[in-house]
């Protein structure tokens, strides 16, 4: 997901004799056939979480949606020390016999989703949603009649996301920044992968350790691959949740991800995406017009440091004002902008120089495919019954 240009932006049921779908729908399994006499399509719903409570209104909407369910859902357990405590979530009655727990490495979405992957079950789907989204009444309904009618080369299927947006005022920079979710290419927000393409290129990248751009890389991967990825019709909901004054800040991290993507898929990646660029040459000129400033004073050259001072105000003006003019324009709003507007710059730019070093040796990718993901492990997860 991009930030509104700030950043440069022991076992469940295994499903083989299907679970009742919530809200009278039908049962995924070997026994059951759809309106035109065929087998609805199997697949697994993966959801790495962090024990947020959102996690319960994702199942419970995912349990409500008419057609044919999972034949198997995996929460995987990414809170650090998990799973020392029980997982704060309820399990919908209908959803109870086919889900499972597992212990996540506390490494980040993407290494939780291959944790998910490994336990998925011999299906030819596996659906990845956030614990914070909300699908749709007839989510089940419309996955079934998209994977029914993908190609042999699709290798996924996304969604579309809705970001409800309030009705009655303009929305902060927060809001605006998670609406952009709503254009964001191959989200895993709610994204549904062919096993065997998740198998080709060796699954999510493990070193992307955020919810940042280890969607796209791996789409780009499988597209690399020779499989296509296409829209599909389904629509789930992705609302805005509550953050504090500095969540601007601290997605800021994001920049290191940017880094990574340049030294895997080239500096081309951007457009291969569909993404949006970010304001990371800015942020390196108001920095370096900064940290000149403060040089120019310690060194006692009064009209240098007042001329590099000059120019960081009027880019740190210039930034605050962009995030401010679009906003509801409160007190507030414009008390966090004028102060995030300050600090982001050089917390960018202090993300994107720490990549720099870390990522210095990542090869280009060959798109040759890897059993592997770099980073990840092929220990078999431990998995607990839900109650």
């Amino acid at each position: 997901m991009n930030h509104s240009g700030e950043r440069n932006g022991s076992g469940a049921s295994n499903g083989s004799g299907g679970a009742l779908n919530g809200s009278g729908g039908a049962l995924n399994g070997s026994g059951v056939t759809n309106a035109h006499g065929h087998r609805p399509p199997r697949y697994t719903v993966v959801i790495p979480t962090v024990g947020r409570p959102c996690l319960t209104n994702c199942l419970r909407a995912l349990a409500a949606a008419t057609g044919p369910g999972p034949v198997r859902v995996v929460v995987v357990d990414d809170r650090r020390g998990a799973p020392r405590t029980p997982l704060p979530v309820e399990i919908p009655a209908p959803l109870r016999p086919i889900t499972s727990v597992v212990p996540g490495r506390a490494r980040g979405p993407a290494a939780a989703r291959n944790t998910g992957l490994r336990v998925a079950g011999p299906v030819p789907w596996v659906v990845f949603l956030d614990d914070d989204v909300v699908p749709g009444p007839s989510w089940c309904d419309d996955l079934a009649r998209e994977l029914a009618g993908a190609g042999r080369r699709t290798g996924g299927v996304t969604a579309r996301i809705d970001v409800p947006l309030p009705a009655d005022r303009a929305p902060t920079d927060w809001e605006r920044n998670t609406a952009g979710l709503a254009t964001a290419r191959w989200i895993t927000a709610d994204m549904a992968y062919r096993r065997e393409a998740l198998e080709a290129v060796g699954g999510f990248d493990e070193r992307f350790p955020r919810a940042f751009r280890e969607d796209a890389d791996l789409a780009l991967r499988v597209q690399a691959a020779g499989w296509e990825l296409v829209a599909g019709t389904r629509t789930t909901t992705h609302p805005v949740r509550p953050a504090g004054r500095w969540v601007s800040v601290r997605v800021q991290a994001g920049n290191a991800d940017d880094v990574l993507m340049n030294r895997l898929h080239g500096r081309d990646w951007w457009r291969r995406a569909d993404a949006p660029r970010g304001r990371l040459p800015r942020h390196l000129a108001v920095t370096a017009a900064g940290a000149a400033a403060l040089s120019c004073a310690a060194l006692a050259r009064p009209v240098a440091a007042a001329a590099c001072a000059a120019l960081w105000l009027a880019g740190t003006a210039e930034f605050a004002w962009a995030r401010i003019a679009p906003g509801p324009r409160t007190r507030d709003e414009i008390v966090s902008m004028a102060l995030t507007s300050a600090v982001i710059p050089p917390v960018a730019v202090w993300h994107w120089l720490g990549a720099q070093l870390r990522h210095r040796a990542a090869p280009p990718l060959r798109h040759s495919g890897t059993a592997v993901p770099p980073g990840s492990s092929d220990r078999p997860a431990r998995e607990a019954v839900l109650p």
